[in-house]
């Protein structure tokens, strides 16, 4: 039975880069805690105009190891709320620590965000052999909001699959795009 590492670690360092925030007005808050009626002051006398978007991964998604049952293509999930990882029939588990991916965003407070995660995307191993993340999912429930500090910390999980039943260690980048929605 051939060993299928299916580790993702530091897989998801290429994201896109940060959008930029829209906002009209002078932007330049009085300190008061209430802006200057243009909506763009946040209270502390900074113009929050045009914070850029950015994303920081601060761990990626790892399936840690798994074997396959035999000549067919296997699958296991990552849960993103929990970090299970729950395998398909044709794969066994072979312990070790499986974890869900984890992001930073920041930005403009309180200000809604957009998040998209790819349909999916090709993993190949060092021996040529390949691997497919599908069905992304977050913990985010509804709208995504940055928070009053500009905030938002989020989990993402992932089903992965082989392909032509081969086993490796694959990697790849998950490109995740945000924008202010």
């Amino acid at each position: 039975m051939e060993r299928l590492g299916l580790i993702l670690a530091a897989a998801l360092l290429a994201v896109t880069g940060p959008a930029l925030a829209q906002g009209q007005g002078n932007g330049a808050g009085n300190g008061n805690g209430q802006g200057n009626g243009g909506g763009n002051g946040n209270g502390n006398g900074q113009d929050n105009r045009n914070i850029p978007l950015r994303i920081e991964i601060e761990s990626g998604i790892d399936f840690s190891r798994s074997a396959l049952r035999g000549q067919l293509d296997g699958d296991a999930l990552i849960d993103p709320q929990t970090g299970e990882k729950i395998v398909g029939p044709n794969l066994i588990d072979l312990g070790g620590l499986a974890y869900q991916g984890r992001a930073r965003v920041t930005g403009k407070p309180l200000q809604p965000v957009r998040i998209d995660l790819p349909a999916s995307v090709t993993l190949r191993s060092a021996k040529g052999a390949k691997a497919e993340l599908t069905d992304f999912t977050t913990d985010i429930p509804g709208v995504a909001v940055l928070d009053a500090n500009g905030e938002l910390t989020f989990r993402f999980g992932a089903r992965i699959t082989t392909i032509e039943a081969r086993g490796g260690n694959f990697r790849g980048r998950i490109p995740i795009r945000v924008e202010y929605f």
